[in-house]
């Protein structure tokens, strides 16, 4: 086989590998956060995704790669020679091979890392080798900066962003019927923020095809100069202008438009659901919007990471002479059909890991949450992508720091710092492993295209060999990944602790009637049962990392104050299996009395759990906080009258049992555990208390 051959055929497996894992890596940026949220279904999303991302990188993906020049490698002007030129081929060979194995075991430990500083990571590294002096710190200072720079500044805005959707929408008396009005005024800075990200971020290569200079009708903002009398005047032809002005209307008319038509949608559509759970729905459609236009920039502008340096290897290897050309490398469309396939098939196969990081792992995320978290993604990477600014941010980096921003909107506790932290220094071994890497590569390939074929290809067998080895069969299943949110888990266990009860009820006025009430304390145990396995599922959750506002340690104790009114609920139907209850009327009269009082106790818990989750939903607004206290007094007083009718049934027992002593006492027993069923309802409804400190 020709020498050629080998080294395309290589360098296309590795462009291939590289896109996978930019699929599988990246697209947490654009979905993570609306599975989290559950906005989307994980399958749905992986679609929308892979759609979303084939169809900007195939038709809107970098056409023109300037493949050294004014990036992180600078070998000056002189042109390349053969020698160079066969070096560099080699060496973005090693980086693309050292980039794509680090996001491998970043994408197995669900860690979301950036894939254009690994792939810049590891050219830096094959450059300082090559000839030391080609570095353009410069560059590698920006990014370095963008490190806390755009992770900080995508924070601060997503806090913002979420606290004056809180403000305006979740404090106001009526939410629904405020979201109608106030929605269309959100969506016209939304959608201006997206169609100007889009056009700066996601068609630039685009532009820059249809304008030498990069874009439309520049526009500049020139100096005062005294001896005109003008100050601060646009002139939009000017050659050094940096505000694109047409770029500006269109995205204004985006806006417009979205607004007009989210007003016209809102004024008409009829609501199946009632008070935040209608806001969400509004939020979801927001927030797939967002997801989408992510996915889309995504793909146009990070298909680049996988085919720029293979643009580079093609053109090495195909040219004649054997040498880089100087200034522009052409990319065929069947490259980045290589680059688009690539990104899907990712998406498809792996991208949930990384979803499940940004989704639950970080903080709990809401429809409302997840729209502001990607609002300030995205107004992030717009400033920094302005014509003035241009400074090179992962957007990856900058949803993370969104997500941690969105959820300390919720306080402090509401961020697992120590998840947050591992992918931190996963973005700091970035550079480093991979320009390690690609150092290691470019020796073990030695310039020999069969080194090289065997390199490749033993690196890609024995890594994707190890990644899938070690791995958790049971974590590999696409339905692992949480979709649901920890307070609706935690409703429907109390549905199934209300159940439990209203079976000890039934059983309990069965033997008081002197009916057989096998079945009912059948029903009662099935019932406390289907608890318990809610109950370990959430547990089993909340100990895979998911975090909400009022900390994992409060939320499973009230989880085990709720599931103990279950408990007690089964100790009462079993106790009345053991013999037959005290032949009183009276006090068996009084024995319903105290099971409907019971009843009547875990009805008002219930009531506080709706109140909870509304709390939740609402961000910790005070109208919720008041409704929640209301609700947890009123549990207080439902089991105090409880208390009163247990002493009176009690009291009558023991007056009247003289004749039938071990009935009595048994039948006293049920009503203690009645009575503490009771009791454990207003203890599961304090342990509410502390998430109104918040």
């Amino acid at each position: 086989m020709e020498p050629t051959t080998i080294i395309l055929a290589a360098g296309f497996a590795v462009c291939v590998y590289m896109a996978w894992n930019i699929g599988a890596n990246d697209v947490a940026n654009a979905m993570g956060t609306s599975v989290g949220s559950g906005a989307l279904t994980l399958r749905r999303a992986i679609i929308v995704a892979a759609v979303f991302e084939f169809c900007g990188a195939v038709f809107f993906g970098s056409h023109v790669t300037d493949t050294i020049r004014k990036g992180v490698l600078d070998f000056g002007d002189d042109g390349f020679s053969k020698e160079l030129s066969q070096d560099l081929m080699y060496g973005f060979m090693g980086a693309l091979l050292a980039a794509a194995i680090w996001l491998t075991i970043a994408t197995k430990y669900g860690l979301p890392v950036s894939t254009t500083h690994s792939i810049v990571g590891g050219v830096i590294g094959m450059g300082l080798y090559i000839q030391a002096d080609s570095v353009n710190w410069s560059k590698v200072t920006e990014i370095v900066i963008s490190w806390v720079a755009s992770p900080l500044l995508g924070a601060i805005l997503a806090f913002i962003s979420f606290r004056i959707i809180k403000k305006v929408i979740f404090d106001h008396e009526s939410p629904l019927e405020r979201t109608r009005s106030i929605a269309p005024l959100l969506a016209l800075p939304t959608f201006f923020v997206l169609g100007l990200a889009l056009q700066f971020k996601g068609l630039k290569g685009f532009y820059k095809n249809l304008d030498a200079g990069g874009y439309i009708n520049k526009v500049e903002w020139l100096p005062c100069d005294p001896a005109k009398y003008t100050c601060n005047t646009f002139n939009p032809f000017s050659e050094g202008a940096w505000i694109p002005l047409n770029s500006f209307l269109v995205a204004l008319a985006i806006g417009i438009v979205a607004s007009t038509v989210l007003w016209y949608v809102l004024k008409r559509y009829k609501f199946k659901e009632e008070g935040y759970d209608g806001v969400e729905r509004v939020f979801i459609w927001l927030q797939i919007i967002t997801a989408c236009y992510v996915a889309f920039a995504h793909g146009a502008n990070d298909v680049a990471n996988a085919i720029g340096p293979m643009a580079a290897i093609y053109d090495i290897a195909s040219s004649t002479t054997g040498i880089l050309s100087p200034e522009k490398v052409d990319v065929p469309i069947w490259l980045l059909l290589i680059g688009g396939i690539g990104i899907t098939i990712g998406v498809a196969t792996w991208g949930y890991k990384v979803m499940d990081t940004i989704g639950s792992k970080i903080t709990h995320i809401t429809p409302s949450r997840g729209f502001a978290a990607e609002f300030g993604a995205a107004t992030t990477v717009l400033i920094f992508s302005m014509p003035f600014l241009a400074v090179p941010i992962s957007t990856t980096h900058t949803l993370v720091g969104a997500v941690v921003g969105v959820g300390l909107a919720g306080g402090a506790a509401a961020v697992d710092f120590r998840v947050f932290g591992k992918i931190a220094a996963s973005w700091v071994a970035s550079l480093p492993v991979a320009g390690f890497g690609s150092v290691l590569f470019f020796i073990l390939f030695a310039g020999s295209p069969t080194n090289v074929a065997i390199v490749v290809l033993l690196s890609i067998i024995i890594t994707v060999f190890i990644m899938l080895k070690t791995d958790n069969v049971e974590d590999e299943t696409i339905d692992s990944v949480i979709t649901s949110q920890p307070f609706d888990q935690f409703h429907e266990h109390a549905k199934a602790v209300q159940k439990t009860v209203e079976c000890m009820n039934d059983a309990i006025n069965a033997a008081a009637k002197g009916k057989d009430p096998s079945k009912f304390i059948t029903a009662t145990i099935e019932s406390e049962l289907e608890a318990d396995i809610i109950k370990s599922k959430i547990q089993g959750e909340i100990g895979t990392g998911i975090r909400f506002a009022i900390g994992r340690d409060t939320f499973l104790h009230m989880l085990s104050r709720q599931d103990r009114i279950a408990d007690y609920a089964q100790n009462v139907a079993e106790q009345l299996s053991f013999r037959e209850l005290f032949d009183d009327k009276i006090a068996r009269k009084n024995l319903m009395k105290m099971a409907a009082a019971v009843l009547e106790t875990v009805n008002s818990y219930e009531k506080a759990v709706d109140s909870l989750k509304e709390l939740t939903q609402s961000g910790f607004t005070k109208k919720e906080k008041d409704s929640l206290l209301e609700c947890i007094r009123e549990v207080n007083l439902k089991e105090h009258e409880a208390d009163e009718i247990e002493a009176i049934a009690a009291a009558h027992v023991f007056s009247n049992g003289d004749e039938e002593p071990l009935a009595a006492i048994h039948m006293y027993r049920v009503l203690q555990r009645m009575d503490d069923v009771a009791n454990s309802c207003e203890k599961a409804a304090n342990a509410f208390l502390p998430s109104l400190s918040r």
